[in-house]
């Protein structure tokens, strides 16, 4: 038996920490808890389902054919839009190696030097200037690392994100800098939807009652009263939401920041981030760059695992004392072989044959030099 070192490779995101599931070998990163998503789903499908059913047949008759073409497009922007927010990187950052931690940890002992027993050490805090003002970077003691402006450290996911917004459990996943546009535009889509639906349920009891009456309509169309029920609850805390992230984008402002009240109040400066311009700061936002992921979620890396393989080969001589040595050998460096496996004296004693003389009174005596020599001047004469 010999161990044969099998090296096999790994995806990055298999070794990622955090508190993060993956699918599709990498490509899909979600938070842990995904059961709210699962309802956020199940309510948007359903509702549209039951619309599709009992309503866009009968609307498209009597009213526009447009009405269910409009409907589909508008629920598959939706959902786009909610799994490119749930199924993406937020922006997570990656945590220090052991090495550039240890530096570090010695950078910042050597800033504050020995703080003496018993006194809280001062904060962990970098100084950068961001437009002519001054944003100081919090140290992150999970990641080893001081944190970019804007980014902070997720409770649930645990991981630090870039320009975090929030977690929000409705979509399964962080709001952060590479996902935040998609969030938006789900739930500016969402509402449109939600009013669509609500609007066009009414449209449609009304215009089955002047015909059937309002009971028989109802009766005919149950899943008109579920509709609208549903959409009426969803309608309030929808528009609020785009309402409200409307607002910051405006501002070019994130949820954390704002309730934080990082740029509000007098002892506060004014937000170094904003371009004092509601159409640059929504540009910027909705409309700036896509920022690649730093994490390499799907790049290889290598982990060597000791195998056992038998190596069968001819008996020979050393093959017999390598399997006798690994037998009696120690199993532990300077561990002695235990009592009941050495052979005793006595033992040794018994097993030799009593009758038997010693060895050296079976061997013939051993002839001197001067007597060879005798002997063969006899044998020659």
């Amino acid at each position: 038996m010999s161990a044969v070192m099998i090296t096999r490779k790994l995806r990055k995101w298999e070794k990622l920490p955090g508190k993060n599931t993956f699918c599709c070998d990498g490509r899909v990163m979600m938070a842990r808890q995904k059961g709210i998503f699962y309802l956020t789903l199940f309510l948007i499908i359903g509702t549209c389902s039951l619309f599709f059913a009992f309503e866009c047949p009968y609307l498209a008759v009597h009213l526009s054919p447009a009405i269910p073409v409009f409907a589909v497009l508008l629920f598959l922007f939706v959902i786009a839009m909610l799994l490119r927010t749930s199924f993406s990187d937020p922006g997570v950052l990656p945590r220090a190696l052991p090495e550039e931690a240890n530096f570090i940890e010695m950078e910042i002992e050597a800033a504050n030097g020995s703080v003496p027993s018993g006194q809280r050490p001062p904060p962990r805090i970098r100084n950068v200037q961001i437009n002519n003002q001054i944003v100081k970077l919090k140290y992150c003691y999970t990641c080893k690392i001081f944190r970019p402006p804007r980014a902070s450290h997720c409770s649930i996911c645990d991981n630090c994100v870039d320009r975090f917004d929030h977690h929000c459990p409705w979509v399964g996943n962080c709001v952060g800098k590479r996902n935040y546009r998609y969030f938006y535009l789900f739930t500016l889509t969402l509402s449109l939807l939600t009013i669509y639906i609500f609007a066009f349920n009414i449209v449609h009891v009304v215009m089955r009652s002047v015909d059937q009456g309002f009971l028989s309509t109802l009766k005919e169309t149950p899943g008109t009263v579920l509709e609208v029920l549903v959409c009426f609850f969803t309608l309030w805390s929808m528009v609020g939401l785009t309402g409200f992230h409307t607002y910051l984008i405006s501002l070019n402002q994130t949820t954390n920041e704002d309730i934080k009240g990082s740029w509000s109040g007098k002892n506060r400066g004014q937000n170094p981030y904003s371009h004092k311009n509601i159409v640059k700061n929504c540009c910027e936002v909705l409309c700036g760059p896509t920022y690649p992921s730093v994490l390499d979620r799907r790049g290889l890396m290598q982990e060597d695992s000791p195998t056992a393989a038998n190596s069968e080969g001819p008996c020979s001589f050393d093959n017999l004392v390598a399997q006798t040595v690994k037998t009696t050998a120690p199993l532990i460096p300077n561990e002695h072989t235990p009592d009941d496996v050495k052979p005793s004296i006595a033992a040794e004693k018994s097993s030799a044959p009593k009758d038997d003389p010693p060895l050296a009174a079976k061997l013939p005596p051993l002839a001197s030099p001067e007597t060879d020599a005798e002997t063969s001047i006899v044998k020659n004469q």
